[in-house]
């Protein structure tokens, strides 16, 4: 639906203040052919040019109502996320909010004809594989794994929402089936963060020279540093033709956790070593996903190693986080 008064495209970002959110956000600002609206709810909105801020509560259908008339892209990266303890311990708390909220944005997006809704999935519905996991591999029947049954049938249920409302109107939707993401603005906290984001704070904050590793270290992570995906969402954006697509997004390559703790360590230039403690919760599963259908259809594939983006992540790091 073209935007009634200018030639730019409107585009609406959810969740953009959120790790994803605000990488999108920083960079699509830059583009002098869009129009930016960015949503935040509890956190602050950050100084970013060219961007229109909007505070709701995205539970609440008549906040959101108040946003989404004449947006011809609606990209969906707000989400209840945390780390290993509260995916082992409390995943409740990852299933009802965001089961309301997406399902009152794709109605509303429907509702309101909406050109294209973008909404980021994520791969925890896969069982595990030593191979990579292309996008029709999922398994329904197969048991999914404890620690992600209510997020990856919410998840789930959410990609088949999309595909729902693809054939019921005039807005076209992309599902990113994203692997583990990091980069600038992931969580660092160890209380939220994924394996990441909190293996790079064990690693910069360690005062005895060790640095503690939940469980083996055993288990693999497809890991993709965040600027990779935000390519994938512009090419998204400007060239999938289809009604409906869901695509793999990822590096392909399934790195152990505790090899990705080493690459860290060597890279930060910090005298440590591991200590791993096999007490603590830890996620067992191995994956990496097959990306050849976003090649294939969109040109993409994933441009930065695990070494520049462990690099890039730790300066950024050090301007932004570190303590000193």
């Amino acid at each position: 639906m073209a935007h009634a008064e200018t030639a730019k495209k409107k585009i609406l970002i959810c969740g953009a203040t959120g790790f994803i959110g605000r990488n999108l956000t920083e960079h699509l600002s830059q583009r002098d052919d869009l129009e930016i609206h960015a949503v935040h709810f509890k956190r602050p909105p950050y100084i970013c040019p060219n961007v229109t801020w909007h505070n709701v509560d995205l539970r609440r259908l008549e906040e959101l109502e108040s946003i989404i008339k004449n947006v011809d892209v609606l990209i969906q990266a707000a989400a209840t996320t945390s780390g290993s303890g509260d995916i082992v311990n409390r995943p409740h708390i990852h299933v009802t909010d965001n089961a309301v909220i997406n399902s009152l944005l794709l109605r509303a997006a429907f509702d309101h004809k909406v050109g294209h809704f973008i909404f980021f999935s994520c791969s925890i519905m896969h069982q595990p594989s030593d191979q990579p996991l292309g996008e029709n591999d999922w398994d329904a029947n197969a048991e999914m794994s404890p620690a992600y049954f209510g997020a990856g049938w919410t998840k789930v249920y959410l990609e088949k929402m999309c595909e729902f409302f693809a054939r019921q109107g005039e807005t076209k939707h992309t599902v990113i089936r994203h692997s583990n993401i990091y980069g600038p603005y992931d969580k660092f906290d160890l209380k939220r963060s994924h394996v990441f984001g909190a293996s790079m704070t064990k690693c910069l904050t360690s005062t005895n020279g060790k640095v503690p590793v939940w469980g083996s270290g055993e288990e693999q992570r497809d890991l993709l540093y965040v600027a990779d995906l935000v390519d994938f969402v512009e090419l998204a954006m400007d060239a999938q033709d289809h009604p409906f697509e869901l695509y793999n997004v990822g590096s392909g390559l399934g790195v152990r956790v505790r090899d990705l703790v080493a690459k860290i360590i060597a890279l930060s230039g910090e005298a440590l070593e591991m200590d791993f403690d096999l007490t603590k919760p830890t996620i067992k599963t191995n994956i990496c996903l097959d990306c050849s259908k976003a090649k294939k259809d969109l040109g993409w594939t994933a441009k930065t190693s695990l070494e520049k983006g462990i690099e890039k992540t730790i300066a950024w790091w050090r301007q932004n986080i570190s303590p000193e």
